[in-house]
């Protein structure tokens, strides 16, 4: 049952590699957790008892709420799935709330770190690869795996846009600078014709598309010449895109489109990370602040 859920997120929800993996994991955590506490390896039978066992297990294994709280979610998947094909009359999950986390704070990277950046490229050796990774991540938003898996066909370079296949396989269509679309055109030229994974766009030179790994390891590497700030992974460079846009006059709902979001919650966050900004063009221009 569990090959038949993962073939479910893959074919008809379209979920990434990554994302299936670890709701394998997740599933297979549960399914060695269950066996040897109930010696039952079949969990489509297990109850609410033994979710809650399993929670306060990874508790007790230190391992964090963040993590923990992926575990349910997976959890919660599986049994609405079995719900869904009427192998169950009732979740075990269906009464269990995630744990409350208080989110680290998000720090973006400031608009000059990302000019030193875009400057990296003239003074070092770095492969077209390489930059197309950074400048599509942080001039469109995507997320990791949106980069990996963009395909070739989906790149318009006539539009100077791109074609999107996100979350639960909703596209949408983001636009593209024509400095990047230039660069973008000249990989087109140099890419593999006849390469293994040639329906891809960013494919390496022996022909095998990006992965996250390597976009991970990319993104870091050269975010470390240009920031002291911890974090440089990819969806960093994603939270910078949205915060600068709205920096600079853009309205919520459009970036809240940009970024393929479903909720405007989502979206919200990078607002609330600009408050500070947002009272001062307030005071600035709103009547009653002026007049103070």
């Amino acid at each position: 049952m569990l090959n038949k859920f993962l073939d479910y997120l893959l074919l008809e929800k379209r979920y990434s590699p990554h994302t299936i993996t670890n709701y394998r994991k997740d599933l297979e955590d549960f399914s060695c957790f269950h066996f040897d506490k109930e010696g039952e390896d079949n969990i489509i039978s297990a109850e609410k008892i033994h979710i809650r066992n399993f929670i306060f297990h990874c508790g007790e294994n230190n391992l964090s709420k963040r993590t923990i709280n992926r575990k349910l979610s997976s959890l919660r998947g599986f049994y609405l799935f079995l719900l869904k094909i009427n192998e169950i009359e009732r979740s075990p999950v269906e009464s269990i709330k995630s744990m409350k986390m208080f989110g680290e704070k998000q720090i973006p990277y400031s608009e000059d770190e990302m000019q030193k950046m875009q400057n990296l490229y003239k003074t070092i050796d770095i492969s077209l690869l390489d930059q197309l990774i950074l400048e599509i991540l942080y001039q469109t938003g995507l997320r990791k795996a949106e980069l990996c898996s963009l395909l070739l066909e989906n790149v318009n370079i006539d539009e100077c846009q791109i074609k999107i296949i996100g979350k639960a396989n909703k596209e949408r269509i983001v636009p593209v600078s024509k400095e990047l679309i230039f660069s973008m055109k000249n990989f087109i030229k140099e890419r593999i014709p006849l390469a293994v994974d040639q329906d891809f766009f960013l494919i390496n030179k022996k022909g095998k598309r990006i992965n996250d790994k390597y976009v991970y390891r990319v993104v870091n590497k050269y975010l470390n010449l240009v920031t002291i700030k911890n974090k440089k992974n990819p969806h960093s460079l994603r939270h910078s895109f949205a915060t600068h846009l709205i920096e600079n006059g853009a309205e919520i709902l459009q970036v809240k489109k940009l970024l393929g979001h479903q909720s405007l919650a989502s979206t919200q966050v990078y607002v609330d990370a600009n408050i500070v900004k947002l009272k001062k063009v307030f005071e600035k221009t709103h009547p009653r602040a002026k007049s103070e």
